[in-house]
């Protein structure tokens, strides 16, 4: 894996920040999977790329532990102060935009890689779950969170900032290649 060329083709896609992914770095933890089980974010039972359809811990585990490195992936958003959701809203979906193109071009390379977003799969206005199969499983992501993985602390572990003070705000994804 070229590194130096996929952080340059990162970053032109859109991301702020492109760091090398040590695959075994990323823990599964109870904890961030019931966080989704509390329903903060509305999404747990309604969506095929959240649990419980994402899989077991332990599915999730076996999918992630084919891979020995990848991409962490970030993009960073200036707000006006810390209660800013406009300005929040603004950098999650210019996220979610690097992240499916950068996803595109990724694809011809790693054709098995998998993708692992921030917040929901929004590939369709509204799931199919649980009344018929998914419509795009080949564009459907499910997030890091999902898998049980704390944002925080995989940052940590692969040398990305996660903090950029109370007026930024930075949404992070992965895409675990090889």
């Amino acid at each position: 894996m070229d590194f130096e060329r996929l952080r340059a083709e990162g970053e032109k896609a859109g991301f702020t920040n492109v760091a090398l992914l040590d695959c075994s770095t990323m823990e599964l933890k109870k904890e961030v999977r019931d966080m989704c089980a509390s329903g903060q974010c509305k999404r747990y039972g309604t969506n095929w790329a959240c649990p419980p359809a994402c899989g077991t811990l332990e599915e999730c585990e076996a999918r992630i532990r084919k891979f020995k490195r990848g991409l962490l992936v970030q993009t960073v958003g200036e707000l006006e102060d810390e209660l800013d959701g406009e300005g929040m809203m603004e950098a999650q979906e210019r996220h979610k935009e690097n992240f499916v193109r950068f996803l595109t071009v990724l694809r011809k390379e790693f054709p098995e890689l998998l993708a692992l977003g921030a917040g929901t799969c929004t590939v369709c206005a509204s799931c199919s779950y649980p009344d018929a199969p998914c419509r795009f499983p080949e564009k459907a992501f499910s997030s890091v969170e999902s898998y049980g993985v704390l944002v925080m602390q995989l940052c940590k572990d692969n040398q990305m900032e996660y903090y950029y003070g109370k007026d930024h705000i930075a949404y992070t994804s992965c895409y675990l290649l090889e």
